[in-house]
């Protein structure tokens, strides 16, 4: 399902994205509405963005009744699974070594953030070496 994110989502979109994902298929009226919680934001512009996404691939619009309803064309885990891998590519040469570096050089990782990536590197180890249980 890679190719269903031909362009990457901009910043917009995703908080778009993310309305959808808690909240599952809403209209543009919701969706504009979440928005205006932490920002103003008008509804000519949420609509006009959804159309966007529409052309992009990135909603499906459900016609059948009155108010068009929107959904994310694929789920948060793949989306952002895409976007990492694309930006792993573009900014770390792929490298999964130099970006987890990188991230934790420049982040104050806590004592549960770290035994999280402990446990994530041991499942990990697990699995190369075939005794996962």
């Amino acid at each position: 399902m890679k190719n269903k994110i031909n362009n990457r989502p901009t910043d917009s979109e995703m908080e778009i994205l993310e309305i959808l994902w808690e909240n599952g298929p809403s209209s543009v009226r919701f969706i504009n509405n979440e928005i205006n919680k932490t920002r103003p934001c008008g509804y000519t512009t949420t609509l006009k963005l959804m159309q966007i996404m529409l052309k992009k691939q990135l909603l499906t619009r459900e016609e059948k009744v009155k108010v068009h309803i929107y959904s994310p064309l694929t789920g948060r885990d793949e989306t952002e699974g895409i976007l990492l891998e694309n930006f792993l590519n573009k900014s770390f040469s792929g490298s999964a070594h130099r970006l987890v570096m990188q991230a934790l050089g420049n982040h104050n990782t806590t004592d549960t953030e770290l035994e999280e990536i402990k446990k994530l590197i041991d499942e990990l180890e697990r699995k190369q070496s075939g005794t996962d249980e």
